[in-house]
């Protein structure tokens, strides 16, 4: 398509009623609160998206907390980063590797109450202004924590706090609380061509 002035008038027309169809919903959305956002789905990217959030976050100056529920097994580039940050980070790394690697599921229900714990000492600290909870919805998903206790700490955490969790199979209650929540889909991954996960892009 040629560009024309008569083109460049319809797209300053459409832009201008786009604008003031977005200043007028920014108008109406006044209130400011703490958001529980929840990135599910088989694709990749919902941790990823977290950490971005992270660094969001620390742009701010805000105090931030991470907990992971199923890593553990070896370390993330995002933890070796995130932790040379510890006056804003508090970095806990409480899974001790997938579960199809540990093989034991009351070793991995003791992992995840133990790292509950540490999550809800966060969940409590109006000091901390994000938290993100990174697979936590693989926990919930195989019963290794009590879904309507960890939904009644989620609700219960100070007011203007955030809190980000990850994970696949996200619960349709922990959705329903969700105040954003995304899923990822898949199209196609470098694994299925037989391409290992590497240092940058998946680790």
């Amino acid at each position: 398509m040629t560009d024309s002035p008569e083109r460049d008038e319809r797209h300053l027309a459409r832009m201008l009623r786009k604008k003031a169809l977005i200043d007028e919903r920014i108008a109406n959305s006044p209130n400011e609160c703490g958001l529980l956002l929840v990135l599910t789905g088989n694709g990749k990217g919902k941790s990823s998206s977290a950490f971005g959030m992270l660094a969001r976050a620390m742009g701010h100056g805000m105090q931030c907390g991470v907990v992971q529920f199923i890593k553990g097994r070896f370390s993330t580039g995002e933890e070796m980063f995130f932790r040379r940050f510890p006056e804003q980070v508090r970095f806990h790394v409480m899974g001790e590797g997938f579960t199809w690697e540990t093989q034991d599921r009351q070793r991995d229900i003791a992992a995840a109450e133990a790292a509950w714990a540490v999550s809800r000492a966060m969940l409590q600290d109006p000091s901390i202004g994000l938290v993100v909870l990174d697979e936590l919805n693989i926990a919930l998903k195989h019963g290794y924590l009590n879904l309507d206790q960890v939904l009644s700490d989620l609700q219960a955490r100070p007011p203007m706090q955030h809190v980000v969790v990850t994970g696949r199979g996200a619960k349709p209650e922990l959705i329903e609380m969700g105040d954003t929540v995304t899923e990822m889909g898949m199209l196609k991954h470098a694994f299925q061509a037989g391409i290992k996960a590497q240092k940058g892009v998946e680790l």
